[in-house]
């Protein structure tokens, strides 16, 4: 089958470019408060340790809208801060746990669902945060169990979005577009961040089966709902590669690399100045994100092997570091795409090894 508009029906929301200047106001504001309580200034207590948790979760988003690696690691900083202060606070335990599961660290951030829930927290709230881990893990049975279990608690939407996602992961194309649909009907909203990431979510698995048309029109959708929503801009790039189409991918990246932290914008800017003959100004972006590929892997490798494998893979040209990276990722999680990462580096190392001399 070919995918469906996202554009069925239109739910009306905020302003894109106007929610992202909010959102980076609501961060300042939570920052100062949370800076102030933490120096003392006003005496800690749960309201305090509640908008420590929001700032922490507001910058998770952040992190995710405009693919800010510094805004993850903020967060996790403050959630360790936050659960030092506050290691009885089911709040803070929770929030710790949302940021590792953001970095990957799946092992950690069950261990602080388990406080949490000794400390009484609400048991929907931590098994809609267990399912999430669960399905990073591939663990889709037991995921899915669980997203039934906590539907009752959640609104509509999120449960028919997670179960969508879910489905998508699974391959279950069609269940999938059914409850895309359906948790688009039961928005309620005025945000125009979940929408955009539903999009965003419908576009990859589109993408995943290799209908770029509809892969497109789903990253455009989350494009339209959010002007600077990161992963949206640069999947479209992936698909104008694909198309054929090295300088309109070129003009999607660009701005990313200004607002981004994430080398895998870097990494895809280069290999689309390769595809369109600028060879020499891809060598230096190439460079840019070997450099901080470098990094992240040393510092979040839970997080990040994934990805530098691919890049190594491809632009990066090194299949041996690929398939090492492919390796490691593969023994942190056992799902479908990290075996298929495994399988494309191992096909790849084995070309390298037949060509040489």
């Amino acid at each position: 089958m070919t995918g469906a508009s996202p554009r069925k029906w239109e739910p009306v929301t905020t302003n894109g470019t106007i929610a992202v200047t909010n959102l980076h106001g609501q961060i300042d504001g939570l920052a100062v408060r949370f800076s102030r309580a933490d120096t003392g200034e006003t005496p800690w207590a749960p309201l305090a340790v509640a908008q420590g948790a929001a700032l922490i979760d507001l910058l998770n988003l952040r992190g995710h809208i405009l693919g800010r690696v510094a805004d993850y690691e903020r967060a996790a900083e403050l959630a360790e801060r936050l659960v030092h202060i506050a290691p009885e606070d089911g709040t803070a335990l929770l929030a710790r746990a949302r940021t590792r599961a953001t970095l990957h660290r799946f092992a950690e951030a069950v261990a602080d669902l388990g406080a949490a829930g000794r400390t009484g927290a609400d048991e929907a709230t931590l098994a809609a945060e267990r399912a999430v881990v669960l399905q990073a893990l591939g663990c889709y049975a037991d995921a899915m169990a669980l997203i039934g279990k906590v539907a009752e608690r959640q609104s509509s939407f999120t449960t028919l979005g997670a179960l969508a996602v879910l489905q998508a992961e699974r391959g279950e194309v069609t269940e999938a577009e059914r409850l895309f649909d359906e948790a688009r009907r039961h928005y309620r909203g005025t945000s125009p961040f979940p929408l955009a990431q539903l999009d965003f979510r419908r576009g990859v698995m589109w993408h995943r089966e290799g209908d770029l048309g509809a892969a497109g029109s789903c990253y455009e959708a989350a494009r339209h709902r959010v002007p600077d929503y990161a992963p949206a801009l640069g999947h479209l790039a992936e698909v104008e590669l694909l198309r054929g189409d090295p300088q309109t991918a070129i003009g999607l990246l660009r701005p990313l690399t200004w607002i981004s932290d994430d080398p895998e914008y870097a990494g895809h800017l280069a290999t689309a100045l390769h595809a369109g003959g600028r060879v020499h100004e891809a060598k230096q972006w190439r460079e840019r994100a070997v450099a901080g590929y470098d990094e992240l892997v040393l510092r979040h490798p839970e997080a990040y092997a994934d990805h530098a494998a691919d890049f190594w893979l491809t632009v990066g040209a090194d299949a041996e570091r690929g398939l090492q990276l492919a390796l490691q990722n593969l023994a942190f999680r056992q799902t479908a795409r990290a075996h298929a990462l495994f399988q494309r580096a191992v096909l790849a190392q084995n070309r390298v090894a037949q060509a040489a001399p």
